[in-house]
């Protein structure tokens, strides 16, 4: 693992050359994505990324792992507000700097503080999920990340050097390829399966420009951005669940994904789980500006 003042791939060392090709933003954890023409980097990722999270009563983190209507749920950025819309449901408008009270909330073994955005914002996501959600998943809150606190990434995969994120499963940043898809659907087109998209992927950023799975083989990558330079790296496949079988527009689910994953994406570095994409994390830069198109300079690692 690297350190913050290790240097950083530049146009005249890189390995490998990219762009980025898409920026995407998912401020409610596992509610659908924001397609951005760019983004703010941040300690923890880009800015507004996975900082509210849905909790059952006991502040457990409910994903589309157990409710794959959260899908459905369409997030927007206006002025100062997130704006939420579902199917049937009249928009919900939360202050982006507004929350009610302390809670303490789990995300998979990590227990943080966190801040409860209040009853109306609780019953709307139990309104519109609840009534077909199983036992225990009816009655549900929405959380604010405690910008006070850090939550620290696993240092079996980032090193002695911390790194941070807010309701991301494990990382800041998920990163995958446009080849990437390319290649899995040509693969489910092989077989009589429908094309899919990044959104099954939720990705922070697609790189353009590399062959598929190639952000497999990077560590570092850097980008100049405007503001700053923005040095990422990546730490960790990431392993899937069955969400990439989740129809985002319909909420509908399958297996077709994951079964050509089976094919081909059985990692040996996490034991033959199906991976796809890789977990990143910010290593140098807060403020800069991403935006789709900027270069990408990185560094091959086997």
């Amino acid at each position: 693992m690297h350190q913050t003042d290790t240097p950083a791939p530049s146009a005249a060392d890189a390995d490998v050359t990219a762009h980025i090709d898409a920026l995407w933003i998912y401020p409610v954890k596992s509610c659908a994505g924001v397609s951005v023409r760019e983004a703010e980097a941040t300690p923890t990722g880009l800015a507004w990324d996975r900082a509210w999270m849905v909790v059952d009563e006991n502040g457990d983190m409910v994903s589309q792992r157990d409710l794959p209507r959260m899908a459905l749920i369409q997030p927007a950025f206006k002025l100062d507000s997130l704006v939420l819309r579902a199917p049937g449901m009249l928009a919900l408008h939360l202050n982006l700097e507004a929350a009610e009270w302390p809670v303490k909330v789990r995300v998979w073994s990590d227990v943080v503080p966190a801040l409860d955005m209040g009853d109306l914002a609780a019953q709307w996501f139990s309104d519109f999920l609840g009534p077909d959600a199983p036992q225990g998943l009816q009655r549900l809150r929405l959380v604010r990340f405690d910008p006070e606190v850090q939550r620290v990434c696993d240092r079996r995969w980032t090193g002695a050097q911390d790194a941070v994120t807010q309701f991301a499963d494990g990382f800041g940043v998920l990163v995958t390829s446009a080849a990437s898809i390319d290649e899995l659907n040509t693969r489910l087109l092989q077989v009589g399966q429908g094309a899919v998209d990044q959104r099954r992927f939720r990705p922070n950023v697609v790189l353009g420009g590399l062959e598929a799975h190639d952000e497999d083989r990077m560590d570092l990558w850097a980008v100049a951005a405007e503001g700053g330079e923005v040095l990422f790296e990546n730490v960790k496949p990431c392993a899937r669940c069955p969400m990439p079988d989740v129809n985002p527009d319909t909420a509908e689910t399958g297996h077709a994904v994951r079964d050509a994953l089976q094919g081909y994406r059985k990692d040996h570095r996490l034991d033959g789980a199906l991976t796809f994409g890789m977990n990143a994390v910010v290593r140098r830069g807060n403020g800069p500006i991403l935006r789709v198109g900027q270069a990408v300079f990185g560094r091959w690692v086997f």
